[in-house]
């Protein structure tokens, strides 16, 4: 017998809903790192303990009904058992719902690995009336059998040691696949065509080092185009060996009248039926679940959309609206942060910053921006942990899977829209976030590219600004447009994608399982929501910073002409010699003589005007003060004055800082109109203005690509220009629209772009995050980009042929766009040809 070996790694392997985080929980504790599976975005979930022997690493696979080739996840998982080799697997199982599991087990059992079955939940089994010889059944299948009930902690103990006796001996990395166990399920009639087909395999080395022979027989009799790929990775007359599986196939299916994959499915099921009835006893006969009772409420034809609707509502209440409260708080602690960095860095000049300080603190706002987000997500993240713990989560699917399939999509598309805004108020990134629960891969990509049409948060001033304007009388309608147009768009485009460019992507048969409801633990929903938002921060981290170095220069180079340099500069130098004329007969006079003086007198004021705000009590504000006093004793009386002349002089540095500031603002506003992104507005402006955009509209958009809250800041700048200051943006741009000809028809071609607008920064770098591909993420831009345009111009220019007005072009679209969806929802998807929903209640049968 080959040596024990100290350091070994478990495959935990199992059905969606049987309680495996719970069992990986509680094995390995705290120990875990989640990152992704090469190629894929399927989260690959580790963690380790130790035993009196060694490191035990455990990776937690994904969940799949099976191991075919039908999803990502099941081909992920299988992948990952043959290439690895884990040397042991645990799987576990819902003891709820044995029968069904056992149809996974047998084909863990069939490809050769040491398997531990955790037989989970048998508590509830046992309320149900199940009562299972755990003992009786592991030895008909000739492994360990564990009874457990992950969520209490329940078999840990006596889980650890029989997966250290499953992996008690090393094998060689060339060794290959030899059956560890007991159980061999009889194909009875089939029996005979595996073994030619096994015959066919054994001519190839490659292929027993690789796989196991009996599965790959099996495998092939399926017809598993994975398996077939392997055939030809690794046998050299892979062709005859299709010709023999062919054969067989067709032989087969002539005597039986019936394929050998259905065949297949029927052997298992009976051997798992036959094993239940040898070691299940049933106690309470005929009795209504617990799980069953409450799915007569909350599945009811009436009440579902209701308590569907309650349930969406709470998530975004507590998530968004309350999760932004938060924010409130963590802003503080971020803006110290950004305070103390600041004060690393060399201090700011008069007008101008070096590039290392701007730069750096570009980096660290963009961050900032994003981290901001955290309390959002850990509530978020919570609140889906609960909805998967407790069952729920698969009721959503089930009630608008339908809809949503008629445009591609999935059920589980459902949150992510809520959360992104579906009517008004959302945040694209973590309804992006939340596309990791759609197990389809085609759903999933239609999902995460049709979120950011929501109407997120920072979309609403601009829409109040243009509705306020242009349609005051209409505001009811508009704000009814803009709240449903956006869900419309999103299902026209979801349509399009996944008939077009999508056609080819990952699709799976929709098996939809009723899990029976449990109750969540709180350390199981407290460590998933940790987990994933740590997996957001360090993602966002490292792509943050290269994307904000991108739009820095894009929005600061190539700066100002120098005749616009030399006007900020003149005017600063005449606000500066109106101070130096001030103090030119006090005693400061000679302390501020130079240039320098003056800007460090500037610079500390600030400081000093940040620490009193921030300082929260008395005591804490004369600290500020003696600590001021102690490092500036010559400038401080014009910091915190206290007689007549220091008062009249603090004055007039107020209106040095004041101006100062204001020329920083000018300088860095002016900037934005002669960057790289202002220099596309003006050449964008021949293409744009058939949607009715001139230079400073492209501006708007294009600067409102980092945050949307952009678009009205920009614009409040590029109307302020020769206007009166006591009027508002309102009216500044309601002003200059009459004498420009900017009508409501205008506006309405903005909204609408507005609405159909690429995704911000924070959207896209999530889109890279979740997909993986900076592909996507340039298609997430350029995609909405185009599409966004062409629509605003047909309907500008086809309402200016028409004499429309905005109100008359909104209701017009709205139509237009609504028909076109009812139509589309009729064209049928081809992926969905094959085998409906198959729904399946968690249930023995």
């Amino acid at each position: 017998m080959s040596p024990a070996k100290k350091n070994i790694m478990i495959g935990l392997a199992g059905q969606q809903n049987a309680g495996k985080s719970t069992i990986f929980n509680m094995l390995t504790g705290a120990n875990q790192h989640i990152a992704n599976y090469p190629g894929v975005t399927v989260d690959k979930k580790t963690g380790n303990y130790h035993d009196e022997l060694g490191r035990v690493e455990v990776v937690d696979l994904p969940g799949t009904y099976s191991l075919t080739s039908f999803s990502l996840e099941e081909r992920v998982a299988r992948d990952f058992l043959l290439r690895e080799r884990p040397d042991a697997i645990l799987n576990v199982i819902d003891a709820s719902s044995l029968r069904r599991g056992l149809y996974f087990t047998f084909q863990i059992l069939e490809m050769s690995f040491p398997v531990v079955m955790a037989l989970n939940m048998v508590d509830v089994a046992a309320a149900q009336g199940r009562k299972i010889d755990h003992e009786k059944l592991g030895r008909l299948l000739g492994i360990e059998v564990v009874p457990t009930v992950g969520r209490k902690g329940r078999g840990k103990l006596e889980l650890r040691p029989a997966l250290r006796r499953a992996a008690r001996e090393e094998r060689g990395e060339d060794e290959g696949f030899q059956d560890q166990h007991g159980l061999r399920i009889n194909y009875e009639e089939l029996e005979e065509h595996i073994a030619a087909v096994h015959e066919h395999l054994l001519e190839s080395e490659n292929l027993v080092k690789a796989v196991p022979l009996r599965w790959m027989a099996v495998k092939l009799l399926e017809g598993d185009s994975e398996a077939l790929k392997l055939l030809r990775r690794h046998h050299a007359r892979a062709d005859a060996v299709m010709d023999a599986v062919s054969a067989a196939t067709a032989a087969f299916q002539e005597k039986m009248d019936i394929t050998p994959a259905d065949y297949i499915v029927t052997c298992r099921d009976r051997l798992a039926a036959s094993l239940v009835e040898q070691c299940v006893e049933v106690t309470k006969a005929d009795t209504v679940r617990f799980s069953e009772k409450i799915d007569r409420v909350l599945l009811h034809r009436a009440f579902a959309p209701i308590f569907l609707v309650l349930t969406v509502y709470l998530i975004y209440e507590l998530s968004i609206v309350q999760g932004y409260k938060l924010t409130f708080l963590t802003w503080p602690a971020l803006a110290w942060v950004r305070s103390f960095a600041a004060g690393l860095l060399p201090d700011p000049g008069l007008l101008h910053d070096t590039m290392l300080r701007s730069m750096s603190l570009w980096m660290v706002d963009s961050v900032n921006t994003l981290l901001n987000y955290v309390p959002i997500f850990l509530i978020l993240f919570a609140l889906i942990a609960i909805l998967e713990d407790s069952g729920y989560m698969a009721r959503i699917a089930f009630i608008l899977d339908r809809v949503f399939q008629s445009f591609g999509l999935h059920g589980q598309s459902t949150l992510p829209f809520i959360l992104g805004g579906v009517f008004t108020g959302g945040c694209a990134v973590p309804g992006i976030m939340a596309t990791k629960g759609i197990p389809d891969e085609r759903s999933r990509l239609a999902t995460i590219l049709t979120v950011p049409y929501m109407n997120c948060l920072a979309k609403i001033p601009l829409y109040t600004l243009l509705v306020s304007i242009y349609f005051a009388a209409y505001k009811s309608y508009l704000m009814l447009f803009i709240s449903t147009i956006t869900i419309i768009m999103a299902m026209i485009i979801a349509k399009l994608l996944t008939s077009t460019i999508l056609r080819g992507r990952e699709t799976a048969p929709f098996v939809m399982e009723m899990p029976n409801y449990h109750m969540p633990t709180l350390m199981g929903v407290l460590r998933r929501a940790v987990d994933r938002t740590w997996v957001y921060i360090k993602k966002v981290g490292t792509i943050v910073v290269a994307v904000a170095i991108v739009v820095y220069v894009l929005l600061q180079f190539p700066g100002l002409p120098a005749e616009r340099m030399a006007y900020f500069d003149g005017r600063m130098n005449e606000a500066v010699a109106a101070f130096h004329e001030d103090i030119r007969e006090t005693a400061y006079a000679e302390i501020l003589a130079d240039a320098a003086a003056v800007l460090n007198l500037l610079n500390v004021a600030n400081t000093y005007r940040e620490a009193k705000l921030a300082a929260s009590t008395q005591e804490a504000s004369s600290a500020v003060d003696a600590r001021y006093e102690a490092l500036h004793p010559e400038i401080f009386p014009l910091l915190r004055p206290r007689d007549p002349e220091a008062r009249n002089l603090s004055r007039s540095l107020r209106s040095l800082s004041t101006e100062r500031s204001n020329l920083r603002t000018a300088i860095r506003e002016e900037t934005i109109v002669y960057s790289y992104f202002g220099t596309v507005g003006r050449a964008l402006e021949p293409v744009t203005k058939y949607a009715g955009f001139d230079w400073k509209i492209n501006v708007a958009l294009i600067s409102s690509f980092a945050a949307r809250e952009s678009s009205v800041a920009t614009l409040g700048v590029l109307f302020q220009e020769g206007a009166d200051e006591q009027l508002s943006l309102e009216e500044r741009m309601g002003q200059e629209g009459a004498a420009t000809g900017f009508t409501p028809l205008h506006a309405f071609a903005l909204i609408l772009f507005f609405a159909l607008y690429p995704p911000c920064l924070a959207t896209t770098i999530m889109v890279k995050v979740q997909t993986g591909s900076y592909k996507w993420m340039l298609f997430s831009i350029i995609f909405p980009t185009v599409f966004g345009l062409a629509v605003a111009s047909g309907v500008f220019t086809i309402s200016s042929w028409l004499g429309l007005s905005g109100i008359q072009a909104m209701f017009g679209f709205y139509f237009l766009a609504l028909g076109t969806a009812i139509g589309l929802s009729f064209l049928p998807d081809p992926a969905w040809k094959r085998p409906g929903t198959a729904i399946t209640h968690a249930k023995e049968a």
